[in-house]
């Protein structure tokens, strides 16, 4: 069994004062092509600033004021994990095809991340039926509620 596997970033994330942008190494330019028509995408990106936890840090303590005293890792979104891919979904405001710029409004990763793949968003992707512990069923239901909702109020300081 292969236990150690190469991972070529296909474009780094690009943030400033006042902007969002992922930029696509020019080898895979070709591949943003026909993204015309999609409104969001799906970024999966290495947290490469994560410290990757030791067996002892695969729980962890509180996070959210509702939440459990300690959750193991993979029920959370941390950063910090055994292989810190991570994903988040944006909206695509323009995209510079002939840069290969994808402009966005917001993608909660820093200046210079890279990113493994991109994925076009579809509809399909929501589940219809969805189960979450009772602790943050009061959380937004829907991306377009998530920027504006109070998440401060929600973690454990």
């Amino acid at each position: 069994m292969k236990t150690e596997y190469r991972i070529k970033p296909i474009g780094y994330v690009k943030v400033s004062d006042t902007s969002f942008s992922i930029q696509v190494e020019r080898e895979f330019w070709p591949a943003l092509s026909n993204l015309e028509g999609f409104s969001h995408l799906t970024i999966l990106w290495w947290g490469h600033l994560s410290k990757r936890p030791q067996e002892d840090g695969l729980v962890i303590e509180k996070l959210f004021k509702n939440g459990p005293n300690s959750m193991g890792v993979f029920s959370t979104r941390s950063p910090h994990r055994p292989n810190p891919i991570l994903v988040s979904t944006i909206e695509i405001q323009s995209i510079d095809f002939d840069q290969g710029i994808i402009e966005t409004l917001f993608i909660d990763a820093e200046n210079d991340t890279p990113v493994l793949d991109i994925k076009p968003y579809f509809p399909m992707d929501r589940v219809k039926v969805c189960q979450t512990p009772e602790w943050c069923q009061h959380w937004p239901k829907w991306f377009e509620d998530f920027s504006t909702y109070n998440w401060m109020e929600e973690i454990v300081k």
